[in-house]
């Protein structure tokens, strides 16, 4: 009978095909490495065994060591560093390095079969001897083979050591047929560590892809600069303490390692549409801010204003004169008429410093805030060309009373439009089945519970759990973001306020706000997003709507 008829032979096969089949299933890079190892020290019977990855093209690396004697298990998810350094392929002059096994067989491209290490002169064992003298070891067969990718190019080295007869128990040399096996289960293993690393590779860049795209819109806006990248960790912190909370309505709520990745790709991707939005608007830091910020247009017209009213003052003291009026009575008019420009000019100071803080923008401007601007407006003036004009064009009438903010209602509908752009951007990526609702996801963080919100009106039942956590993080981000050209940053306590008026009037999820107060997921964000004096005592007593 033959060595490729014996029945533990067959046996062998038999597994060489399973691991075959869990190495294709195999996605984790230091499990995939040590099911090649196990698996090949099983078929063989091999005592040891080290397998060795190409490292920068210039060294084999140390991934994975075992040995059965010596009870010895290093690298792969053991936690346990190598602690030996990368074998060169090169010397330092660039010639090859042809005296280990392991470098060689790499080099030429050969499977290397050692009977018996000491007898043997074609290669420096040193090392292996000096292993051997430190542990009482011996190491005596060797099986060396190097692992090809589908372009023939060697990625790794397979290094089995001691094959052991299954009968006696002695070292016995790697039969012709275990090298078969285990030079099959190279190739095999081969492909597997080369599709695995495509698939890293292509997740690389898409991942990076996704932060250009982040930072690039960071980038064009100085005043939402960061937005991108931080919603993405609010979005993950608060996720991960929905999938922990042990009570409550969402304490069965779960997403595995693929969904949250899903979550994370999406909240990484939620304002990718603000790559349209015109920088005029999406940076429009005064409500007069055009090419430039008129205030200085209207500034200059409250000293135009100053000007002609002291010049009318002038031509009515010119008149007294040609009247032959006393002294007496020509002093009094005198003081009056300078009272009156003096006032005039104290008027005009206030407004115009009124016009500038307005100019500003605010949460909410009052309706007398607002009606004073129009009082302003309807002033008339002089202009270059003698008519009397408004003092303020209907266009800066509009712009100064804003309600909220900097922006008018059409600039506000332009950058609204990006969730539009945001949406038709997504849905026409050919997604892979695991990242099939990162549209969803990313594209619902400006929708509300009631229904009230936009683009598409979703109610909360409308709505997944991972989509609301959206909403939650992308709000909080922008109520203690400190780089809004229109308010001072806010502090956890106001801003916790603010997103528990939300939570009252259903603008937010109520269960993920009550997770995000009562597991303090805003103070983890907090000590790493925002300043120290934003920073203050929080009393969940005080935050509308909460349900410890």
């Amino acid at each position: 009978m033959s060595d490729y008829q014996h029945p533990y032979l067959l046996k062998r096969l038999e597994r060489l095909n399973s691991i075959g089949v869990a190495l294709s299933a195999e996605r984790d890079n230091q499990r995939l490495l040590e099911m090649i190892l196990l698996g090949a020290q099983e078929i063989t019977n091999a005592d040891g065994g080290t397998l060795y990855t190409i490292h920068e093209e210039s060294h084999l690396k140390f991934e994975i060591m075992r040995n059965k004697t010596l009870n010895l298990a290093l690298g792969g998810t053991t936690g346990q560093e190598i602690p030996f350094a990368p074998l060169p392929l090169y010397f330092e002059d660039g010639q090859p390095n042809l005296t280990t096994v392991a470098s060689h067989a790499t080099l030429n491209n050969k499977t290397i079969n050692i009977s018996d290490a000491y007898q043997t002169e074609s290669f420096d064992f040193s090392g292996t001897r000096k292993f051997d003298e430190k542990t009482g070891y011996r190491s005596q067969s060797f099986l060396t083979i190097p692992m090809k990718n589908h372009e023939s190019e060697v990625i790794g080295v397979l290094q089995l050591i001691n094959a052991i007869d299954i009968d006696s128990g002695e070292i016995i040399p790697f039969s012709l047929a275990n090298q078969s096996l285990v030079e099959s289960l190279a190739s095999q293993a081969a492909v597997a560590m080369t599709n695995q690393n495509l698939i890293a590779g292509l997740k690389d860049l898409f991942e990076s892809f996704i932060e250009l795209i982040a930072d690039a819109i960071d980038q064009k806006s100085p005043y939402t600069g960061g937005h991108c990248r931080r919603v993405p960790e609010l979005t993950m912190m608060l996720a991960q303490a929905a999938i922990d909370a042990k009570s409550g309505p969402l304490k069965d709520f779960t997403l595995d390692e693929n969904e949250l990745y899903e979550l994370k790709v999406a909240s990484w991707l939620h304002d990718c549409g603000k790559v349209t939005t015109p920088e005029a608007v999406m940076d429009k830091p005064t409500k007069l801010s055009s090419i430039f910020d008129r205030i200085e247009l209207i500034e200059q017209r409250f000293d135009l204003l100053k000007q002609q009213a002291e010049n009318d003052m002038l031509k009515k003291q010119l008149a007294l004169l040609r009247n032959n009026a006393s002294s007496t009575d020509l002093t009094a008019e005198f003081s009056l008429l300078q009272a009156e420009l003096d006032a005039f000019r104290q008027q005009c100071d206030l407004d115009r410093d009124f016009l500038r803080t307005s100019n500003f923008g605010s949460e909410s401007m009052t309706d007398e805030d607002q009606q004073r601007v129009r009082d302003i407006g309807m002033r008339e003036f002089v202009d270059a060309n003698g008519r009397k004009a408004k003092f303020l064009t209907d266009d800066e009438l509009y712009n100064l009373s804003i309600v909220r903010g900097t922006l008018t209602a059409e600039e506000r509908a332009v950058i609204n439009s990006h969730i539009d752009v945001t949406i038709s951007m997504l849905e026409s990526l050919p997604y892979p089945r695991s990242l099939l609702r990162v549209p969803e996801y990313a594209c619902g963080h400006h929708e509300r519970m009631d229904g009230t919100g936009y683009p598409r009106g979703l109610t909360r039942e409308q709505m997944s759990v991972p989509a609301r956590m959206m909403g939650i993080a992308d709000i909080f981000e922008a109520l203690t973001s400190k780089d809004r050209p229109y308010k001072k940053a806010k502090t956890l306590s106001e801003s916790l306020n603010i997103l528990g008026r939300m939570k009252v009037n259903h603008h937010i999820d109520p269960d993920l706000f009550d997770i995000f107060i009562r597991d303090r997921i805003y103070l983890k964000y907090a000590e790493l997003f925002l300043e120290p004096e934003q920073i203050d005592d929080v009393d969940h007593a005080m935050i509308p709507g909460y349900v410890p």
